[in-house]
């Protein structure tokens, strides 16, 4: 009985929760965000383009006319039957019986509308608490597969991080130390956000940790990734990958470049911005790749980072772009690499604002000690 008091007492309370809503949530702010990701999910890029040629009175009609359409044809053939059922009862739900003296019998069945529409959105709720539930198991996952600490190789300093833009994300940040002491350090991108995009990724980081011990030549390592790559991903889909090795006790760093963002160097002068790579992997059968070395004297990093930096949107469809990423670089190149790495994703958060992320965000950064 005690138990029982307990968890009763526990429960959350519906007026105490109301009552934190309502001074927790900014409603013009929220209400602006969940408009704005409405618009993204539910309208395509050619009905954004009409919107652009329209008035406001014609441009909020015909968001409304195309939101509720949107969403009425993604519901499955039963919840849209009980959607205009509910819809028609609602409205034209009230009827009178009688009448010319006799007596007066009103039904009213808006209220069985009602349920009929708090119905499909309780079906539509539940579907999307199962969904967000696997996806939180997928993240776990996916996180338990990716490093939880930074690589420590003697004469070089090094920070890691990736950030989804979802619950799961296509963006790989590993790393694999190898019997002689070289690290083996990968960054790539798999087309797509989402649950495909993090299952390919799962999949790339098992054949790169698999092969990479086997071969002394980047390129043909390359080659082999992006063979494997190529016959076991859907059609269409490609990914870029950037694979590096540092030697511990010097400045030697080797790379290969698969489709993936330059690279940069930040030398005590200078910041510069290396060649782009070869083919994605998956574009093509059999591809070459160039295997580029480096040597870094001590101070110099050697930075890589995904399109979720450059390509950071705010409200007003801007993009964050190499230029500032190279400005902040400029500006915070004398810090460690973990407080730099800091400083460009603070710079990102602080332009998109409230705008939602576009992509995942991953940085690899490699300071010569």
């Amino acid at each position: 009985m005690g138990s029982d008091k307990k968890s009763y007492s526990n429960d959350p309370r519906l007026g105490r929760t109301l009552r934190e809503d309502f001074r927790q949530v900014d409603f013009i702010s929220e209400i602006k965000k969940e408009v704005r990701e409405l618009k993204n999910f539910y309208i395509d890029e050619h009905k954004k383009e009409r919107l652009q040629n329209m008035n406001t009175f014609s441009g909020f009609f015909h968001v409304v006319i195309w939101l509720i359409k949107s969403l009425f044809l993604r519901l499955t053939p039963f919840r849209r039957i009980l959607t205009v059922a509910g819809v028609v009862l609602f409205i034209f739900g009230r009827i009178k019986i009688g009448g010319d003296g006799g007596n007066v019998v009103i039904i009213d069945n808006a209220m069985l509308g009602g349920i009929l529409i708090l119905f499909v959105l309780m079906l539509e709720l539940k579907d999307k608490l199962l969904a967000k539930d696997e996806l939180e198991a997928g993240r776990k996952v996916q996180r338990a597969l990716l490093p939880d600490e930074n690589p420590k190789v003697e004469g070089w300093s090094a920070w890691l991080y990736t950030r989804p833009a979802n619950e799961v994300g296509g963006d790989l940040v590993d790393y694999i130390e190898m019997k002689d002491k070289r690290v083996g350090l990968t960054m790539a991108d798999v087309a797509g956000k989402g649950l495909s995009a993090a299952l390919m990724m799962s999949k790339l980081q098992a054949t790169i940790r698999s092969l990479a011990t086997e071969y002394d030549s980047l390129s043909k390592f390359a080659s082999k990734i992006n063979e494997i790559f190529n016959r076991d991903s859907l059609p269409n889909l490609f990914a870029s990958m950037l694979y590096m090795e540092i030697i511990p006790n010097s400045g030697k760093l080797i790379y290969v470049n698969s489709g993936h963002l330059p690279p940069i160097v930040i030398k005590e002068d200078e910041v510069q911005q290396l060649m782009k790579g070869e083919a994605a992997l998956g574009l093509l059968k059999n591809a070459n790749f160039t295997e580029h070395h480096l040597n870094l004297k001590p101070g110099e990093i050697f930075i890589v980072y995904s399109d979720g930096v450059t390509e950071a949107c705010n409200s007003y469809n801007e993009l964050f772009g190499i230029e500032r990423l190279i400005s902040t670089v400029k500006k915070y190149k004398n810090v460690p690499p973990d407080q730099l790495g800091e400083r460009i994703k603070q710079q990102v958060d602080a332009f998109i604002g409230e705008a939602p992320a576009s992509d995942d965000l991953s940085l690899i950064i490699l300071k010569k000690s």
